[in-house]
C-alpha cells in the first residue's frame, strides 16, 4: 500500500521530513488548544443578549461613526480592549459598532493575535 510522501515539519524553521502525516517532527508537537487560565469570563446567551439592547437603546449609533460625523445604526457590542488583549467583559469596555468598523477593528486585532503567536516561535 502506497504510503504519502515524506513533507517537512510545519514548525517555522525546522525542514527535518515527517512521514507518519502528523506535519510534525517529534522535536516540535503540536500543542493542543486550551483555555487560558487568565482568560476572562464571557457573558453569553440572555443576559448578554440583555446587555447587547440596552447598549442600543442607550447609544443607537455607530461611535465610530458619530467621530467621523456619519449616522449609522450599531449593530455590534465591541470591547473596546478586546478580551484576548486582557479587556473585560464590563460596561465601561464596551461600545456600539457598525459592522464596517467592528470587521476592521476585529481584522486588526486578529493581526496582532497572530503577530503574537508568531513571537512565541521566533522567541522574541
Amino acid at each position: 500500500m502506497p504510503s504519502a510522501a515524506p513533507r517537512p515539519c510545519s514548525h517555522p524553521g525546522c525542514g527535518v521530513l515527517v512521514r507518519d502525516g502528523t506535519g510534525r517532527c517529534p522535536k516540535h508537537p503540536k500543542q493542543s488548544w486550551s483555555k487560558k487560565p487568565a482568560a476572562a469570563k464571557r457573558i453569553t446567551g440572555r443576559p448578554l443578549q440583555r446587555l447587547r439592547a440596552e447598549l442600543f437603546a442607550r447609544e443607537p449609533l455607530c461611535r465610530e461613526c458619530v467621530k467621523l460625523g456619519l449616522v449609522k445604526l450599531a449593530t455590534q457590542r465591541d470591547h473596546i480592549v478586546s478580551l484576548e488583549e486582557g479587556g473585560q467583559d464590563v460596561e465601561s469596555n464596551v461600545q456600539p459598532l457598525c459592522d464596517e468598523h467592528h470587521d476592521t477593528k476585529s481584522k486588526a486585532e486578529r493581526t496582532r493575535g497572530v503577530r503574537r503567536a508568531w513571537a512565541g516561535y521566533r522567541g522574541e
